[in-house]
């Protein structure tokens, strides 16, 4: 999913042998390694030096089926545990796959009532991602301004984008062996060198979106190592990942409704329509409008859409991108729109992206005929426009990836002791389906959903219901009583919408909390 592609900025940082995909009962039958332990120094990050962070080098196989052959660094920093007796590590995952997670070894400090306090928090770029060496690259211009119209409304756009997916496939190939290496396996097994070269017998872990998935896979293959785990809207592992993406496809199109609503609501400040209907003709006349003349050159129906698909994923941003919206109907104004493109699909930066392909196409073989995805998209486009077709082309490249692809592990929660799982139940990005299959999957597990909630990813934010819960499931491994049946085991009202500057809320409102900083710029830097 094309979400939208920021670095960790306020953390200043932000054809080879092939492995067989391991067994889902056991871990990878392959020569042990015996990672060196990190060398701990100064970090870079002025975030992470205010935070006391230390940040190294973790050096792990290449292939992991060659333990003694080609090493690949990881960068990995750690903040560590400020009470008298420590709870361990607890390493933590943005999600993407390509999502930097080198400065959430601050999250520990966003746990309520200090109960992050006795863990030493560890954060890490993932193999081929930001800091770690190398890192990926395939072409770093394919975000660039005024891109052909995502919906292929002729053969001559269906061409085009097929060639610019296989083009930009073929650019991957350059990173050589690096791209055969690159499956969520790999990065499970990465974890547990991580775990060794940190002398500890279990890890903790906290994974959002997509870091769901990783940890439901290394816990799959190392499930005597994990001792307490949060997993925050949880991948479905039945649907990795050709049916995940169409899914995501009608729950997008729900939740950019939702946000017309929103604007609506607010009228008197936006004059953009009084009702959901009325803002949304807008919003696709406007973007129609922009096929025909890029505003400034360079915002066309691309741009557009991947502007705002961000109101699909989060309750921040909503006010930024309204008032973008207003200013450009009303004024002309095309810099707000293109400031909001460049802070999220930056231009000469595709690193994101190009490990986003690197996992998702070699982790499992997408369906290899054009047709049926022709067929699936346009019938899901008919339900679900808005992002249908461009998330169907951002997908694109796995249909001509240069690496083989595996098969994925089949999940199996049943001998991991404990997790804790989180999902709001109108979440796109990874639909609340996906946490009832994972409560399913970890019988010792239990869910705080939120209902009505259709916010990705945004524990630590200010919502005390769930966050509390979070604390005291890491203080003192506590998990919400299981129910029977298939539902959540607990619930939580999600945050309130915001309520733009100026406005008169109606009395139930109140201003939506903000996640933090460092938090909110890594999980806008993930795909799922």
């Amino acid at each position: 999913m094309n979400k939208l592609l920021s670095a960790l900025a306020a953390a200043g940082i932000l054809a080879g042998t092939v492995v067989a995909a391991p067994s889902a009962t056991a871990a990878p039958a392959a020569p042990e390694f015996d990672p060196a332990p990190i060398a701990w120094g100064a970090c870079s990050s002025p975030s992470l030096q205010k935070a006391g962070a230390q940040c190294g080098f973790l050096e792990v196989p290449l292939d992991y089926g060659k333990p003694a052959g080609t090493k690949i660094s990881l960068a990995v920093s750690r903040v560590r545990h400020t009470t008298a007796q420590s709870q361990g590590v607890m390493l933590v995952n943005p999600g993407g796959p390509g999502g930097s997670g080198l400065g959430l070894s601050v999250l520990g400090k966003y746990v309520p009532n200090h109960a992050g306090d006795s863990y030493d928090w560890i954060g890490f770029d993932p193999r081929g991602v930001g800091s770690s060496k190398p890192a990926l690259s395939c072409d770093p211009d394919y975000f660039g301004y005024n891109r052909p119209n995502y919906v292929p409304t002729t053969p001559q756009l269906e061409q085009t984008w097929l060639a610019s997916a296989k083009s930009y496939a073929t650019a991957c190939a350059k990173n050589g062996p690096l791209l055969e290496h690159m499956k969520t396996t790999d990065s499970a097994q990465d974890m547990e060198s991580l775990r060794k070269a940190l002398g500890q017998q279990q890890i903790n872990y906290y994974g959002f979106s997509y870091g769901t998935y990783l940890g439901q896979v290394y816990s799959t293959l190392y499930p005597q190592r994990v001792r307490r785990m949060v997993l925050d809207s949880n991948v479905d592992p039945r649907k990795v990942w050709y049916k995940a993406n169409l899914d995501q496809d009608v729950a997008f199109d729900r939740n950019i409704k939702i946000y017309f609503d929103w604007i609506a609501k607010y009228d008197s400040v936006y004059h953009l329509g009084g009702s959901g209907d009325a803002v949304e003709q807008l919003w696709y006349s406007e973007q129609k409008k922009l096929a025909q003349n890029p505003a400034g050159g360079v915002i066309g129906p691309d741009e557009w859409s991947d502007i705002f698909l961000q109101a699909g994923y989060y309750r921040f941003g909503w006010e930024d991108m309204a008032k973008a919206f207003s200013g450009w109907v009303h004024n002309g104004d095309w810099q707000t729109l293109k400031s909001l493109y460049d802070d999220t699909d930056t231009p000469g930066d595709d690193n994101g992206f190009a490990v986003y392909d690197a996992v998702q196409c070699s982790d499992v073989r997408w369906p290899t005929s054009w047709t049926k995805w022709r067929t699936d998209n346009w019938a899901t486009y008919h339900r679900a426009p808005f992002e249908t077709w461009g998330n169907a082309w951002y997908n694109a490249p796995c249909l001509s990836w240069p690496a083989k692809p595996g098969k994925p592990v089949t999940i199996n929660g049943t001998k991991v002791a404990s997790a804790l799982l989180i999902d709001e139940e109108l979440d796109a990005a990874t639909p609340f389906e996906g946490s009832l299959q994972v409560r399913k999957l970890y019988p010792n597990s239990s869910l705080i959903g939120e209902p009505g909630g259709a916010t990705h990813a945004d524990s630590l934010s200010g919502d005390a219901c769930v966050d509390d819960q979070v604390a005291d499931y890491l203080a003192t491994g506590k998990l919400p009583a299981r129910k029977k049946g298939n539902g959540p085991d607990t619930t939580c009202a999600p945050l309130p919408d915001p309520v733009p500057s100026g406005a008169t809320a109606a009395k139930s409102d109140t201003a939506a909390g903000q996640q933090p900083a460092e938090l909110q710029k890594a999980l806008a830097g993930a795909q799922y």
